[in-house]
């Protein structure tokens, strides 16, 4: 548990540094919003709370400088980034060069990863998280388990089930995206939560299972994303703005669409497993070694 003191916590050059119920600890910048938890020793998880603070300072300025390039999908010779987040982006999509995709498909699971990095070099810690509006790394020792909530519409981001993760299935992060979540999708779906081995992972595999969650029907409005966003790395790629309610057969035939995308994806390791859901109809993909508790 986190016993700093309020008056302990401090503002540094705009990082908003302070101390949550439950002993957890809030970082925010600009649009990085981080809800930080770790367990372990008292001395070791405050250790790890200051890591996490250091860290942070400067992410968001290195972020920025190399924006220009992460926006761009991949070059085959390899982008010219040098930022350790931004290599973990590019790390997290480049398996998945075949479609497009720019390294901002990853960018809130590899802030998170790189955050929870910073923790666990502090020695002492039995489980850390670094929740990243929904994207979350986490860190398990041997025998400990992470309980997550399963959501059906990012929208209201409301649990309705719990997956239980055990440390010895090699999950260790987790990522949710639909139709009406933070960013742009291509699809339909409500929700698309993927089990991975880190977050950048799991956030860049979302993304693309939940584009692939489609279907074409006149309740379906779209426009072009810089229509919404002129800064959006989708350019003018059609983005779903809302959906109405579609006939039972072609929500079933999308999500099929997005669960055969999601197999693939499992069947060559990109991740552990993926729950979908569209208007009431969900399709899960998995490896039998997660445990999902209503």
């Amino acid at each position: 548990m986190m016993q700093t003191s309020p008056q302990a916590m401090r503002n540094r050059a705009g990082v908003q540094y302070a101390p949550l119920s439950g002993g957890r600890l809030h970082l925010n910048e600009g649009p990085i919003d981080l809800v930080i938890g770790a367990e372990g020793d008292t001395a070791a998880v405050r250790a790890a709370y200051e890591a996490a603070s250091d860290r942070f300072d400067g992410l968001l300025s290195d972020l920025v400088s190399e924006l220009h390039l992460l926006r761009r999908p991949l070059d085959p010779d390899g982008n010219a980034l040098s930022g350790p987040v931004a290599e973990r982006m590019v790390r997290a999509v480049r398996r998945h060069s075949a479609v497009f995709v720019t390294p901002m498909a990853a960018v809130a699971g590899a802030v998170a990863d790189e955050i929870l990095s910073a923790m666990t070099a502090v020695p002492g810690l039995s489980k850390a998280y670094v929740n990243n509006g929904g994207d979350i790394a986490f860190h398990l020792a041997p025998g400990e388990h992470f309980k997550i909530g399963a959501v059906s519409d990012v929208r209201t981001a409301s649990p309705d089930g719990l997956v239980s993760i055990p440390a010895d299935a090699g999950i260790r992060g987790v990522a949710t995206s639909g139709a009406d979540g933070r960013s742009f999708s291509l699809g339909i779906a409500d929700a698309v939560t993927v089990l991975a081995q880190n977050a950048a992972a799991a956030d860049v595999a979302a993304t693309l299972i939940a584009n692939a969650v489609d279907t074409d029907h006149p309740a379906i409005q779209r426009a072009p994303a810089w229509n919404l966003d002129p800064d959006s790395d989708l350019e003018n790629r059609l983005v779903t703005v809302a959906v109405g309610k579609l006939p039972m057969e072609l929500v079933a035939q999308a999500l099929d669409a997005g669960a055969a995308y999601a197999d693939r994806m499992q069947q060559s390791g990109a991740i552990r497993g993926a729950l979908l859901r569209c208007q009431g109809q969900v399709r899960a993909v998995t490896d039998g070694r997660v445990l999902t508790e209503r």
